[in-house]
């Protein structure tokens, strides 16, 4: 080993050692940007990579999840399994934050089989000497710490979807792996403090607040051993709501002022959304000692710690505990500002709760897809078996026929038929799969687009309320004039109410429409209302997702086209799938191409004799001329693992040609992709 080789890795380890569990200090980014630069081996590079995903974790999650991608293809390229399960898990975290629950879950799934296997310690011994963890040292105590690692995920993804019991359950999984741990360093005792605080938060959701309170001090002492300040202030302020809960006032406040100072002292910055909360809770508790001046002293303080992480949440409780404090002076004029405070805000609230529900509904949906891929790669090594008897029954079937009577020839034909019935039930079951996977993809879409009839309404409704009130004032003047015109513009205003509360119910029925098994009843249906409809549908849905991508849409709708006869929901899901590739397609080459190039999908529709014509073309970088011949295949996917089922395209060629209709591709590498889509005018 050279010594300039040795002297960057030196560098390398003493950066990590530093950065911990919160990433390195803003002077050391640049350092890290030119190692990975002049880095000569794919093993400082993976380090690097770790390191400047550790930074931005709590600066950029978008930023995070690319460079524990790259950390992650790297120790999959050279076959580091255990190391492949930290990229797993971190990938999984920052999913589960940016509320890609489905995606998270997938990456724990493949992170417990890597864990899962003893085999996996033989194969990546040379590169622990490179990493400064201890737990990395040895590879069975690496293995055994990432099966904690993953439990630990477990219990976040649960945590996030409301599952109080599994969450416990895997926060105890966690923990027991790690109190038995053979090595005490950093990380152990870090993910000790995680999840016991993680259980005490379960046992206060139950209200055994005397268990709760055991495991919110076991989490501070782990905090305190490893020195985190920052989320140190989590487990504190846990207390307090647990003495205060109790009854105890006293501790309560001293654990608020505790988590307060300790989240304030933090040199990676203050938790506000803790700072807030404590304040809160003082404010509210001194109001109950009829304390004034230091309740809205502490109130003040909560509403500015709210206001800084812009938590619409904090903000409306802050406004509603204002208007107690108030109301307990009997102060009416200031309650009324605050409650009306309080109610515009929790407009803003419900509609997040509402798409909060709707997101909680969508990750069950996909963990019962998750659930639906083990079974089909079941039903899978089935057909294969089945194939194989069938194979077996065939050389059979010629030998029965040679040597046995008819009666024989007939039990062979049956278990041929029972292999076409499990056979079609097998393909029922996976439309299924892939028509579930498309309902998740509109979920961030249809938020987007209820979103804007849904503030017409809000808006309008509070114009009318004006508007009556200066009605009754002119009704009391006798202005008869004033009376007709004010009457006409709440009328106006209802009208617009009316339309935009039926698009916002249309938009609804859709999305019904949608999850619902097609009936295959053709109806009448706008060919260009459809396109445009399923077009901003997906595009807001990869919005959702990557929330700095965009992209130039072009429409070109042929008016002459009219209305035609399909089923609806099935070419529905053709241009959806269309779309959401073409999305991708621009999206991947953006990544690889930040400076000069413009994402661009064109969608157009042309009347061609007896015949309709639907284009979807993207500037990506087109479908290598290799594969070309497979893209229509069941299971033939480009993207990479857990990125796609495979079955796309290959349901959207059987949608089309039952409409008998036909669809055609045209690319060119590094250039474009265009798919055709061609029905008859019925």
């Amino acid at each position: 080993m050279s010594g300039e080789i040795q002297g960057q890795r030196d560098i390398i380890n003493g950066l990590l050692e530093s950065s911990k569990f919160n990433g390195p200090e803003k002077n050391q980014l640049d350092s890290l940007h030119q190692l990975l630069f002049s880095a000569s081996t794919d093993s400082m590079r993976i380090i690097v990579y770790r390191a400047l995903a550790t930074y931005y974790e709590e600066a950029s999650r978008d930023s995070a999840l690319y460079y524990f991608e790259q950390f992650y293809l790297l120790t999959k390229k050279h076959n580091y399994k255990l190391t492949e399960i930290r990229g797993l898990f971190e990938m999984s975290v920052q999913l589960d934050e940016k509320s890609d629950f489905g995606q998270s879950y997938q990456y724990l799934l493949e992170a417990k089989e890597l864990a899962d296997d003893p085999r996996n310690e033989k194969a990546e011994y040379n590169f622990y000497q490179f990493l400064p963890d201890s737990t990395c040292k040895v590879p069975a105590s690496f293995r055994l710490f990432n099966q904690a690692l993953v439990d630990c995920g477990f219990g976040y993804l649960y945590r996030s979807a409301g599952d109080i019991s599994k969450m416990m359950f895997y926060a105890r999984e966690a923990v027991r792996i790690l109190e038995n741990f053979s090595v005490h360093d950093y990380y152990r005792t870090l993910y000790l403090a995680l999840n016991n605080n993680i259980l005490g938060e379960g046992y206060f959701a139950l209200n055994r607040l005397d268990s709760a309170l055991y495991f919110f001090k076991k989490s501070v002492e782990y905090f305190v051993e490893v020195g985190e300040k920052k989320y140190l202030s989590q487990p504190l302020k846990n207390i307090g709501d647990t003495y205060n809960k109790m009854g105890n006032s006293a501790d309560a406040i001293r654990y608020y002022h505790h988590a307060i100072r300790e989240s304030m002292e933090s040199k990676e910055g203050s938790n506000n959304g803790i700072i807030g909360s404590a304040y809160q809770n003082l404010a509210r508790i001194f109001n109950e000692r009829n304390s004034f001046d230091s309740s809205l002293y502490y109130i003040n303080l909560g509403l500015e710690a709210y206001e800084n992480i812009g938590s619409l949440w904090g903000i409306k409780d802050s406004y509603e505990i204002f208007a107690e404090i108030y109301s307990r002076q009997n102060q009416k004029d200031s309650v009324n500002k605050y409650l009306v405070l309080a109610k515009k805000d929790s407009l803003y609230e419900d509609k997040i709760k509402s798409l909060q529900s709707y997101l909680k509904l969508s990750f069950n949906n996909q963990l019962l897809l998750q659930e639906q891929q083990k079974e089909k790669i079941e039903i899978q090594d089935r057909i294969r078996v089945y194939a194989l008897l069938a194979g077996l029954a065939g050389l059979l079937t010629v030998g029965i026929i040679l040597y046995r009577n008819n009666r024989q020839k007939q039990r062979a034909n049956k278990v041929l038929e029972t292999t076409l019935s499990n056979l079609k039930s097998t393909q029922a079951q996976l439309i299924q799969s892939e028509k579930m996977a498309s309902l998740g993809e509109l979920t961030a879409g249809i938020a987007h687009e209820i979103q804007n009839p849904l503030n017409f309404v809000n808006n309008f409704s509070e114009v009318n309320t004006e508007l009556i009130i200066e009605l009754n004032e002119q009704i009391e003047k006798g202005n008869l004039e004033e009376i007709k015109k004010i009457a006409n513009d709440i009328n106006e205003n209802e009208q617009k109410i009316i339309h935009h509360g039926k698009r916002a119910d249309s938009i609804v029925k859709g999305m019904l429409q949608h999850s619902r098994s097609s009936t295959g009843q053709k109806e009448s249906t706008d060919i260009n209302a459809l396109a445009d409809e399923y077009l901003r549908l997906a595009y807001h849905g990869l919005r959702a997702k990557e929330k700095n991508f965009n992209a130039s849409i072009k429409t070109d709708f042929d008016n002459s086209i009219g209305r035609m006869n399909v089923v609806s929901q099935d070419i529905g899901r053709v241009l959806l799938n269309l779309y959401n590739n073409a999305f991708y397609a621009v999206s991947e080459k953006k990544k690889i191409m930040p400076e000069g190039f413009e994402p661009t999908v064109s969608v157009s529709t042309k009347k061609i004799s007896d015949k309709i014509e639907i284009s979807v073309k993207d500037n990506g970088n087109g479908i290598p001329h290799k594969v070309l011949d497979k893209i229509f295949q069941p299971f033939f996917t480009t993207k990479p693992a857990g990125q796609g089922t495979g079955l796309g395209l290959s349901l959207s060629y059987d949608i089309v040609k039952a409409h008998g209709g036909e669809i055609k591709v045209k690319t060119k590498e590094g250039e474009y992709t265009e798919f055709v889509v061609r029905l008859k005018l019925t």
